[in-house]
């Protein structure tokens, strides 16, 4: 295969790259978006075996790799839940940033293999040094943002006295091990090289343990910028101009995303990487008063429901965990045949990552044409009837409009304007901001404690 044939060819795979990124901005091209990515990928792996294959006519181990990895990908999206994607983005994350250093390392160990001078220049250290420490930062952080987000870390923020001037030391000290492995001789590359990755595996740990729960849809974009920005540094070094392009797409998408994502929560990308909220997960930061709900039935929830006139469902997290967007389907279908006028209302960080809850509702069919983003229906709230709450906290709290809270200033769904309010939870605990939300005790608020599936599907059948 001709050099011209490969960069066609290569040119063919970013052009379905930016028609998947294209297509995947909205639910209802979101199908056609991901096929357009599975097409370019495949023209991408293809091109590069054949490459591979004109230069050393050994493509075994590749083949094993790509054999062994695609089934252990089959199984993992198989098995997963929908509850648990988001830790399986930062997995998957974590995985891009490993492949940008080990590629490093061997472009370092034997450049002639990838058709890099001998011995190294300075040009091709500079890249491999930018995407080694990109890298590492990047699959270090995604694996604590794993933990965080699957529970096996605890996701309130860990924070010690002068950790800012930490981070800061720790990464002037890898720049200048940066700087060192860019001016050594080939034989005394290693040890700078070495310390330098080392540090950046140890502020990718420092950068994100701050970062509390709340703060998650940030990072998981966050670092999905670092793994495209790491592997676009490695093309550079390798003269892939795909690694380059799609490197590139990933990693302005992820971090023009963190920019909405912040925007959403009215905090700067810097306010976030220096800490989160810092409140413990299910915790009610309410100064310790005691408080007094209504509480209601789900035959209470129905009955209030079907004789309305307008009703918005603002699904949540505790949505997502109990896997009720089935039966929410349901419901609103009954609710639409009793003359409801039923619609959902979006906010961009609701769930653990960007698109989490339009995500649910696209898998239960729910029609596009219902889902409204929270720009375009707050201003709905006002006239509602009732406001159906099912696992959401943060995003309807009105502390954000208060000042001196910790989310002041945060978008938020209005819910509480509405006539009616139904909150569904399993408890009164706080949500992940960690902060109690006085939507919950107004007298217009209904509370219907339990599990959303099985409250929706016991409000399905009182509808009946």
């Amino acid at each position: 295969m001709s050099a011209n044939q490969v960069a066609l060819w290569y040119l063919v795979a970013s052009i379905c790259f930016i028609l998947a990124l294209k297509g995947l901005s909205h639910p209802s091209t979101a199908r056609r978006g991901n096929l357009f990515g599975i097409a370019g990928m495949v023209i991408a792996v293809v091109v590069t075996l054949a490459l591979v294959y004109s230069h050393t006519k050994n493509v075994g181990m590749i083949l094993a790799g790509i054999v062994v990895g695609g089934a252990i990908g089959v199984v993992v999206a198989r098995r997963v839940q929908m509850t648990q994607m988001p830790e399986l983005v930062a997995a998957f994350h974590s995985l891009v940033g490993m492949a940008a250093v080990l590629i490093a390392i061997s472009a370092i160990h034997d450049p002639g293999a990838f058709g890099l001078p001998v011995p190294l220049p300075s040009g091709n250290r500079l890249e491999l040094f930018i995407g080694t420490f990109i890298g590492a930062i990047t699959f270090s952080g995604s694996v604590i943002a794993f933990g965080k987000l699957s529970g096996r870390i605890r996701s309130a923020p860990v924070v010690f006295a002068g950790q800012h001037w930490l981070n800061l030391i720790l990464a002037l000290v890898m720049i200048g091990f940066g700087i060192a492995f860019f001016l050594a001789g080939d034989a005394s590359k290693w040890p700078p090289y070495i310390v330098m990755t080392a540090i950046a595996f140890v502020l990718g740990v420092l950068i994100i343990i701050p970062i509390g729960g709340a703060d998650m849809p940030v990072v998981i974009s966050m670092l999905n910028s670092y793994s495209g920005w790491a592997a676009a540094g490695i093309g550079f070094s390798l003269n892939n101009p795909m690694l380059i392009i799609a490197g590139s797409l990933v990693g302005s998408s992820g971090a023009i995303l963190s920019y909405i994502m912040c925007k959403a929560m009215n905090r700067s990308f810097v306010n976030v990487i220096l800490g989160g909220f810092g409140a413990e997960p299910g915790s009610v930061a309410a100064g310790g008063e005691q408080k007094t709900v209504k509480s209601g039935s789900a035959d209470d929830a129905a009955f209030v429901m079907g004789n309305a006139e307008s009703v918005i469902i603002v699904p949540g997290y505790g949505l997502a965990v109990a896997r009720a967007q089935h039966a929410v389907k349901e419901m609103a279908t009954k609710l639409r045949a009793k003359g409801v006028n039923v619609r959902y209302a979006i906010h961009p960080v609701a769930g653990r990552m960007p698109g989490h809850m339009n995500v649910l509702l696209a898998e239960a069919e729910v029609p596009y044409d219902q889902v409204f983003e929270m720009d375009d229906i707050n201003g709905e709230f006002g006239t509602t009837d009732v406001a159906l709450i099912l696992g959401a906290n943060d995003v309807v709290n009105p502390l954000a409009e208060q000042k001196g809270s910790p989310i002041y200033g945060m978008p938020i769904l209005e819910a509480y304007k509405a006539r009616t309010v139904i909150v569904n939870k399993r408890s009164m605990a706080a949500g992940y901001a960690g902060l109690d939300n006085p939507l919950f005790y107004m007298d217009k608020t209904m509370m219907v404690f339990g599990d959303a599936k099985k409250v929706v599907e016991d409000i399905v059948k009182a509808l009946d």
